[in-house]
């Protein structure tokens, strides 16, 4: 429980650090847009804004999820981050629709010139070192709670690096050469990089709300711990999903039917234990089958490991 509620305090941090960036980027963005009328500038500012958004939906789902287990939802709350992502996913998708579309018409009617570009290299270059210090930070979280929400939200500020430093760029091609061109090409390159993380975002989100499997490697894993173990005789129905930074696990294992009850408990614990300590993140719910039990679903002709 200790454990689990250092997860929690890490994960709300990391979800109060991303609100807090995101409220003083969008500001610095506005005062960088109004000085300058720079495109890439308003691309950044609508990412920033965006973020804002989804790091409001990823801390309520991070405060949600934490909730416990009760009568109406004995899984947890946890499947809520996943429902916040697959939101994330869609603002981002017509956000990046609508920065493309403003870049498309620049470049056929070029407008005014930018101006005071020195301001918006400032804000741009205070808004990298902000989320430097907030992906830094997030990537360490995720790495100590594995929550999926935190390291999405990580990955998708990320991205957020490569638009800054294009629009410095663009702003300091402007100043030096006049290539006022260069502007809307970053804003079609952040938008571009906007549509690739939401569909990886919402695929990874619809992934989980359809239940689907976790990746072979966890499956082979969880396999190879339960046919190695002592007094295993056989495992099958090896189930398993993921509910936003959880795993849940279901799988039958073969015992020796003359044992006592309290013995096949003890191998049953002891094996979840084993689980546990590979994946302690994860919810495991072991069934014990004796050996030659006829209604093993592989007498029928079942698939030996449904997952």
């Amino acid at each position: 429980m200790a454990g689990r509620a250092s997860d929690d305090r890490l994960n709300l941090s990391a979800g109060i650090a991303s609100v807090s960036v995101a409220l003083v980027l969008i500001a610095a963005k506005l005062w960088a847009l109004w000085q300058t009328g720079a495109l890439s500038v308003a691309a950044t500012l609508a990412d920033s804004a965006l973020d804002l958004v989804m790091s409001l939906g990823a801390l309520a789902a991070i405060a949600y999820a934490r909730r416990p287990a009760d009568a109406d939802h004995a899984f947890g709350h946890s499947s809520a981050e996943d429902l916040a992502a697959l939101g994330q996913s869609l603002f981002i998708l017509v956000s990046a629709a609508l920065i493309a579309g403003g870049a498309m018409m620049r470049l056929n009617a070029p407008g005014d010139a930018l101006s005071n570009e020195g301001a918006g290299i400032a804000a741009m270059a205070l808004s990298i070192v902000l989320t430097a210090g907030l992906v830094a930070w997030q990537r360490r979280v995720a790495r100590l709670t594995g929550n999926r929400v935190v390291a999405a939200d990580s990955l998708h500020y990320l991205g957020d690096l490569i638009p800054a430093l294009g629009a410095i760029g663009a702003l300091w091609a402007s100043r030096r050469f006049g290539l006022d061109w260069i502007d809307p090409a970053v804003a079609l390159g952040a938008a571009a990089l906007m549509v690739g993380g939401a569909l990886k975002i919402g695929r990874g989100a619809w992934d989980a709300l359809m239940d689907r499997a976790v990746d072979d490697d966890m499956v082979a894993g969880i396999e190879a711990i339960a046919g190695d173990f002592p007094g295993v005789h056989g495992h099958h129905d090896l189930r398993t999903r993921r509910a936003g930074s959880r795993v849940f696990v279901n799988l039958h294992i073969e015992l020796d039917g003359e044992q006592s009850l309290h013995e096949a408990h003890e191998i049953g614990a002891a094996l979840k234990r084993a689980i546990l300590a590979r994946y302690p993140r994860a919810d495991v719910i072991i069934h014990k089958d004796p050996v030659g039990d006829p209604h093993d679903p592989r007498r029928a002709g079942a698939e030996q490991r449904p997952r």
